[in-house]
């Protein structure tokens, strides 16, 4: 064990002087595995990482809706990003973008970069002096790539993984793929960070549409796991935020349905049984309702405060006998 510390302390070292000469900056130090993709049948594109170094998300990961996604990691030049981007969004193909970035990287030898475009083709590149264990490889729609791996087992558990959940959403399909990785022994140095990105098909107009799935663990003791329970958290909001569509709509009995859902999702969430137990009140079904507020207040007392703000905005049909009926319990 102490040899084996010892190697990589001084491979870093090595590493960190020949990458000072090479103009690189030794602070944006991200050795991880990540996986770039599109899902055929929706359009969505999406990147995934995960490494043992802290807010990996920040520097790793990029995409914009319509045009493509992007991984750059290793020694990171996190221009790759952005300029990758912008020459994908100007109709360049993933890889005609990438070999022109690289082309123009003093500093290549010691990147890893992977480009998905919105065709979905794909392109990675792995420098000579990435840390070893370190590949990638390009599929149909997909590529998967890591650097500093404790063995050379994980970026083809990474492509099995992908094909083998074909059936599941784009965005969890991501996250069985770090699970693979993870499993197959991921990174030498363990686990602190991981991310996903899921960007749409087509062009947006407005930034705070740009991502439909955003999501970040900057440190962690089991990154993956946590970000597994933020995209199943992001799911059961997406259908809150279907139920609150519908209230504005005066659809009630959709709303229900969704904050239904959600609830079902999420079970442990006070607003999100609160929002369903609204929207059986509207529904004329406040009898049901009752036992539910009940449970809500007296876990927490400020929803019972919560109550006489809704009618004043619109959000609660109920009479004042009726609003006494829940306030009271």
């Amino acid at each position: 064990m102490k040899k084996i510390t010892l190697f990589i302390l001084i491979s870093f070292f090595m590493i960190t002087a020949n990458a000072q000469n090479a103009n690189i900056d030794k602070e944006a130090f991200a050795h991880t595995f990540s996986i770039v993709a599109k899902d055929p049948g929706t359009g969505e594109m999406a990147i995934a990482v995960q490494s043992h170094w802290f807010s990996v998300g920040s520097l790793v990961s990029w995409g914009k809706s319509g045009v493509g996604v992007v991984a750059t990691q290793s020694f990171v030049n996190p221009a790759y990003g952005p300029n990758g981007l912008k020459l994908m969004s100007g109709g360049m193909s993933a890889k005609d973008a990438l070999e022109e970035l690289v082309k123009q990287d003093e500093g290549r030898d010691y990147r890893q970069v992977a480009f998905l475009d919105v065709q979905g083709n794909v392109a990675a590149y792995t420098g000579k002096l990435c840390v070893e264990a370190a590949s990638h490889i390009e599929g149909d729609n997909f590529s998967v790539q890591a650097n500093m791996m404790l063995n050379n087992k994980v970026v083809p558990a990474m492509a099995e993984a992908f094909k083998a959940h074909e059936n599941l959403p784009l965005a969890e399909k991501m996250i069985e793929v770090l699970k693979a990785a993870q499993n197959a022994g991921g990174d030498i140095r363990g686990k602190q960070s991981a991310a996903l990105i899921v960007v749409g098909p087509k062009k947006v107009e407005n930034s705070w549409e740009e991502k439909k799935i955003d999501l970040r663990v900057d440190d962690h003791q089991n990154p993956i796991l946590e970000l597994e329970r933020l995209l199943k958290t992001a799911r059961a909001y997406e259908h809150m935020n279907k139920g609150d569509l519908a209230v504005e709509k005066g659809e009630v009995d959709i709303a229900l349905e969704e904050y239904g859902i959600a609830e079902e999702m999420f079970p442990d969430n006070l607003e999100m049984k609160f929002w369903k137990a609204v929207a059986m009140a509207n529904s004329d079904r406040l009898k049901e309702a009752l036992p539910v507020f009940a449970t809500i207040f007296e876990e927490d007392d400020n929803w019972r405060e919560m109550i006489t703000r809704l009618p004043k905005a619109g959000l609660l049909n109920l009479t004042e006998e009726e609003i006494d009926q829940i306030t009271d319990l």
